[in-house]
């Protein structure tokens, strides 16, 4: 990583081991207290599909029913959403009752593509939001890069809004820098658009794709983190209205053999405030079967908009600065590949909750987790 990314990183330390001034506008890091966990069996079917592949999660607590989004490229079934009744009882999680199954609908009104067959119809999605001031969802699509001397496939991510039943509204317009190239410039393959948060208003959008742009340096590796863009959009207009630097943290392990595929990226975020995010980033090494994932209260207050910024080499800007609030590893159970967060209900203290959801990608080898938090401010 060149020299600023290292000067960026003590600028991080720095500011986040600064006392914040407590306010309404920017709270305090939350600390997290795990009460219960759930895992949907593998071979669960609902609706003539396979459960699985679970990317977003998303509640509406007034009808006390959540959203979940499957990263099925219409592979194993049709890409879909599900919706489904979580069980809270007594700060325990009894049960998880699905409730329906929607098919993503394309901007034809058709199903989207088998990845395999015919993956320039296909789709990647990673996360969902339901937004009750519009009784509509919004979602990411991830697109893919696969430049091999065989085959070239440029799709562009996607912010897609939709009705109740996945039927394509419109999506939201994209800056440049998040188009595909065949060149090493823009968003990588699987590095893309993952997280979606709205603030509390519905007025704002949050994204964020989880590896840095090419132009932007280098990935994360077990010495150093890379440096991804958290994206700003206005909800009403669908535009792009500002970005932010965001430091990732280290790979956690060594790859075994040694080498071999190892990642850290942002897996999913989480409105908290203003100005304020909270960060889930999830580190995977060959060799290791859990997933280490630590989650961060970012704060954009002081993070320069750097919307106009072309590379984020050599450059001279104030990264978001980051708490930590949680690490999984720390729990003393088996974390898997986390990859949506939500608000869920109040607790009987009067404390807000939160819940996370893994992705078993299909493999048997995976599990899908619920996990309930307790958030004490």
């Amino acid at each position: 990583m060149r020299k600023f990314l290292f000067l960026v990183a003590l600028q991080a330390v720095f500011l986040s081991c600064s006392n914040l001034k407590q306010t309404a506008e920017n709270k305090p890091t939350p600390s997290l207290k795990l009460i219960s966990t759930l895992e949907i069996p593998f071979n669960q079917t609902f609706q003539d599909t396979k459960v699985g592949g679970l990317s977003g999660i998303d509640y509406d607590a007034k009808q006390d029913l959540y959203y979940l989004i499957c990263d099925d490229r219409s592979m194993v079934n049709d890409s879909r959403f599900y919706t489904a009744k979580i069980l809270v009882d007594e700060n325990k999680l009894e049960g998880i009752t699905f409730q329906s199954t929607t098919t993503l609908k394309d901007e034809t009104g058709k199903n989207y593509g088998n990845w395999d067959t015919s993956p320039t119809t296909a789709c990647d999605p990673e996360d969902i939001r339901y937004n009750p001031k519009t009784n509509s969802l919004l979602w990411s699509s991830e697109g893919a890069r696969i430049v091999t001397a065989a085959k070239l496939i440029l799709q562009n991510p996607s912010l897609n809004f939709m009705d109740l039943k996945g039927n394509f509204k419109f999506k939201a317009k994209l800056p440049a820098n998040l188009a595909m190239n065949k060149e090493e410039k823009g968003p990588r393959n699987n590095g893309t658009l993952e997280g979606i948060t709205f603030d509390f208003n519905y007025k704002t959008i949050y994204t964020n794709i989880e590896e840095p742009l090419f132009e932007d340096g280098n990935q994360a590796n077990t010495s150093k983190g890379g440096v991804i863009r958290l994206y700003q959009f206005n909800a009403k207009t669908k535009k792009n209205t500002a970005q932010y630097a965001y430091l990732l943290e280290p790979i956690a392990l060594e790859p075994n053999p040694k080498g071999t595929f190892a990642v850290n990226g942002v897996s999913a975020i989480q409105y908290y405030g203003k100005n304020q995010l909270l960060v889930v980033e999830r580190s995977y090494s060959t060799g290791t079967q859990a997933c280490t994932v630590k989650v961060f209260l970012c704060d954009l207050k002081r993070a320069t908009n750097v919307k106009k910024h072309t590379s984020l080499k050599n450059q001279n800007f104030e990264v978001a600065t980051k708490k930590l609030a949680l690490n999984m590893d720390q729990l003393g159970i088996f974390i898997d590949n986390i990859e949506g967060i939500t608000f869920g209900p109040k607790l009987p203290n009067g404390h807000q909750s939160l819940i996370f959801v893994s992705d078993n990608n299909f493999s048997e080898l995976q599990k899908t987790q619920l996990l309930l938090f307790e958030l004490i401010q």
